[in-house]
């Protein structure tokens, strides 16, 4: 055991800032380094300012099979050798922190801007080596017969804006470059300076199909910070919220998917079935997606026995309507067909991108923080991982559809035996030059919130991590080989959040 993995630090468990490991810069960079060789991932890396003018860059590391956090941090000003080149993982990080503290990862191989706003934007000096982003280089494949293709930002429908620029050889894609960071609203400075009545609603503002996801994460956080400990009824009812918005998604993926391959049946049938589970949160909350559900200290709504009878009585119903029309979609012939093969995620790929969430799970890394860093009811209560190995649409898909009853299990037993007691309980003051890692698995994989405090108390940096930010990178690594006519079933396959990526 090392310094960095010897600091008690588990998620949702504060520990004091200054038990954080300072290293020098190149011990840094070897432990972090060496860490990954051993099995650890980057769950979160990102720079804090600090008043002497350097920038302290802090790596959260996580060993999910021990269920282990450890932390470790830095000095620099100016640049540093980019851990990237010998630690893959760290890539889209590093570019978010030239970015954001414009410090330069030297050596860094794919420099480009994460989001719109930009060092000059914010009245900065633009460091040598941060490319901006209104010249943004695009990378291309010369040949007589190559074109590219451009998609986006503005896409047909209601949908944010990302842009895809391809490479191709006829219909076949040779290379996919994915530019985002349109809608970049500023969300960490918004919670480090908005008080907790204000910054809660930002916190479910996130990403819109993950409110429970992220305003779980940021509870956890506070009520770590704080000592705040939870009732058994709280922690349960925001399990139950969780698994519903994990359902709603799920279910719609899986009718998205097969409107995709003019599957109409499933994609008709699922798509009323997602509607049933956004009506059972709002039976809960008031709110189809959750909002106002979580606070500070526990739940603001209760699940009366009346209630808790109806909303069984549902969910075996859809339980009982799922199973039919998913067996008609997954065990057809030529749904397979189309699905199977169709953007394959190496799972040695998946292991140096530090992908997480279903698509990582259906290339068989069973990564899922509810079995790896338990919390709340998920350390009493526990569904078992769901994986495939193919590592392609179809395996995403039937993850999906695995996670679907396993959640509807999990749903109606919780609702069944709910603990008495109370709602809420007080969330006090942040305790003082601490730091905490509160991790949530939403339902498109690991949530990541880290919050440092001042001596005061108040939150001096506050670091999120959604699960598309690790996972975009996923999206472009599957297309080559596949057709641009596939591009849609893949992305879909994914189904990652603009909005959680820009922040």
């Amino acid at each position: 055991m090392t310094a960095f993995d010897a600091l008690g630090l588990r998620n949702r468990r504060a520990i004091p800032l200054g038990a954080v490991p300072l290293e020098p810069l190149p011990r840094f960079r070897d432990t972090v380094i060496q860490a990954v060789r051993d099995g650890w991932r980057l769950a979160a890396y990102f720079g804090s300012p600090e008043p002497t003018g350097q920038t302290r860059l802090l790596a959260v590391l996580a060993q999910d099979e021990r269920g282990q956090l450890g932390a470790l941090s830095t000095l620099v000003q100016g640049s540093y050798p980019a851990l990237t080149p010998e630690c893959p993982e760290a890539h889209l990080f590093e570019r978010e922190i030239a970015e954001q503290c414009q410090i330069v990862p030297q050596g860094h191989p794919w420099l480009k801007p994460v989001r719109r706003h930009s060092a000059d934007h914010a009245g900065l000096a633009r460091p040598t080596g941060v490319l901006d982003r209104e010249r943004y280089p695009f990378f291309q494949v010369q040949g007589d017969e190559v074109h590219e293709v451009a998609v986006g930002p503005v896409h047909a429908g209601i949908i944010e804006p990302g842009h895809f620029r391809f490479q191709a050889h006829g219909e076949d894609v040779l290379f996919l470059e994915i530019m985002l960071g349109y809608q970049h609203r500023g969300v960490e400075r918004l919670l480090e300076t908005r008080e907790r009545a204000a910054s809660v609603l930002v916190a479910e503002s996130i990403a819109g199909d993950t409110v429970i996801g992220h305003t779980s994460a940021y509870c956890g956080a506070l009520e770590a910070l704080a000592r705040s400990r939870k009732t058994p009824r709280a922690q349960t009812i925001r399990g139950i919220a969780l698994e519903l918005e994990r359902l709603a998604n799920h279910i719609g993926d899986l009718g998205a998917i097969a409107g995709d391959i003019a599957y109409q049946p499933a994609a008709s049938y699922f798509g009323r079935l997602r509607g049933e589970c956004l009506n059972l949160l709002m039976t809960l909350s008031g709110n189809r997606y959750g909002r106002g559900l979580i606070r500070p200290g526990g739940v603001l709504f209760d699940i009366p026995d009346a209630m808790a009878a109806e909303m069984r009585q549902r969910l075996q119903a859809l339980e009982g309507e799922l199973r039919p029309v998913a067996h008609l979609m997954l065990k057809n012939a030529s749904v397979q067909a189309r699905l199977e093969g169709v953007g394959v995620l190496p799972r040695q790929t998946c292991l140096e991108l530090g992908i997480v969430g279903v698509a990582a799970r259906a290339c068989e890394v069973p990564r899922d923080v509810r079995h790896d860093h338990p919390y709340g009811v998920f350390r009493f209560a526990h569904i078992p991982v769901a994986t495939a190995w193919a590592g392609d649409v179809l395996a995403r898909a039937l993850v999906r559809w695995l996670e679907i009853q396993r959640s509807l299990e999990f749903v109606i037993d919780q609702i069944a035996a709910l603990p008495r007691g109370g709602l809420l309980v007080e969330c006090g003051p942040l305790r003082a030059n601490e730091m905490v890692v509160a991790l949530e698995e939403g339902w498109r994989g690991e949530i990541a919130h880290v919050v440092l405090t001042d001596d005061t108390g108040r939150i001096r940096r506050y670091k999120v991590i959604d699960p598309s930010f690790h996972n975009w990178s996923a999206v472009a690594a599957v297309m080559p080989g596949n057709q641009i006519s596939d591009f849609p079933l893949c992305n879909k396959s994914f189904n990652l959040s603009y909005a959680g990526h820009d922040l």
